[in-house]
This record gives C-alpha cells, structure tokens and sequence, in this order.
C-alpha cells in the first residue's frame, strides 16, 4: 500500500518526468523507499526537469531531487532526507549503540566510497561511451570498482545487509549500486549481487519505484505516450 497522501505533513519532490535512460534512478526514490519502510505518510510535489521553476531553485541550490519539507524543516540532498527520516523510526536506523554507528558509517560510505565510482561508470559506459577517453579509461575505472567492492562483499558474505537490520544505510547502498546492475562488475561480486537483489525484493522498494514510474507515466510527453 503506498505511503503518498496529499494531506501528509511531509513532502518530497521529484520530476513530473524524465527520459527513458533515468526512469528508476531519480534519487526521490530514496526518501520515498525509507517513507514505505517505515509506514511515513508523504505528498508529492513534482517538478518539471525540462524547465525547473524557481521554488525548485530556491530550495535546492543546482535544482535538483529531492527535496523534503517536514512542517517548517526543508531539506535537500537524498542522504540528508535519509537521515531525518530515520531519526522518526527505529525501523530505518537504531537509536544507540554500535548498530546506529555501523548505519551511519555505511550510509555515508555508500556516497562517499561507492557512489562517485558510480557516476564516472554511467558516464563512461553511457553519456560518454563513443569518446576516446572514455574507451581509454574505462579499464582502470572497472579495476577501481572491482577494488571498492571487495570490502563490501566481505561484509555481506553470510550477512543479509550491512548491519544487524535493515536500514537507510541499505536504502542508500543498494541505490548506489543498481547503477552497475547487470554488469560483469557486479556478477564477480556475487554477496553483493544477492544483496542488491534482496533489496530490490523489498515491497517497501517495489511500492516506491511503481509510484516515482507512476509519476513519470501520468506526466509524459504526448509523444512519449505509448512507447
């Protein structure tokens, strides 16, 4: 059952649309995943990327999703949105102890250790794959991921996620790493591969992906429809 209601006190933004190639990849997907884990009620308030008005400009400095706004509280950046959300249920991070520090220290590993490989990864294989730098660094970049990876498969060989439970650490790392889903990357890595497919598995992660592509859906471009 999903967690939007326009009368909710929390409200998170994403795009009204966005084309094919990042249909499931917009960070709202992150607040709105965390919302369906922890039965937090939200509202949408959707922008439109191919001409980003001035509110969404005001509140996020380079005019990007997500933003939440808690009653008088706005936020921006996912892993901000991830942390305020957690901080109302134990179900998204634990209170004390070595489980709230090992969620914290993975949740910003996913961003700081695994996502910047991520980005260069997408645009080397997709923005850039036809340029010559991009066929030339595309070797030493798969052996810097390769290398990232190693510890994170360590860590869930035997183990369901990264810490005792699940929680927004999990959100933002099998986020993270969906970038190189399917890829040779991921298949050497087979501890991490299932992890990212548990995460996938989750309802809470089905329910927010169906409603961002739901968004997406209503919004398209007349000539979009339909294909």
């Amino acid at each position: 059952m999903t967690m939007i209601d326009p009368g909710a006190e929390i409200e998170i933004t994403g795009y009204q649309w966005v084309p094919d190639f990042a249909r499931g990849f917009v960070r709202d997907l992150r607040p709105r995943w965390a919302c369906e884990e922890a039965g937090i009620r939200y509202r949408e308030r959707l922008a439109d990327v191919r001409d980003k008005p001035g509110w969404l400009l005001e509140a996020q400095p380079w005019g990007q999703v997500p933003i939440m706004r808690d009653g008088d509280i706005v936020l921006f950046e996912s892993g901000a949105t991830l942390l305020h959300l957690g901080e109302k249920s134990e179900a998204l991070l634990p209170r004390e102890g070595q489980a709230r520090a090992d969620a914290l220290s993975w949740l910003l590993g996913a961003f700081n250790s695994i996502e910047p490989a991520m980005f260069e990864f997408t645009n080397v294989t997709a923005f850039a794959r036809g340029e010559e730098w991009a066929k030339l660094r595309r070797p030493s970049l798969e052996e810097f991921i390769a290398r990232r990876l190693a510890p994170l498969e360590q860590r869930l060989d035997g183990r369901e996620w990264l810490g005792e439970s699940f929680t927004i650490a999990d959100i933002a790392m099998v986020t993270v790493l969906r970038a190189i889903g399917g890829s040779k990357l991921l298949a050497a890595h087979p501890a991490v591969e299932a992890y990212v497919a548990r995460g996938e598995a989750r309802p809470g992660f089905a329910q927010a992906m169906a409603d961002q592509l739901a968004a997406f859906d209503r919004n398209a471009p007349e000539q979009n429809q339909g294909e």
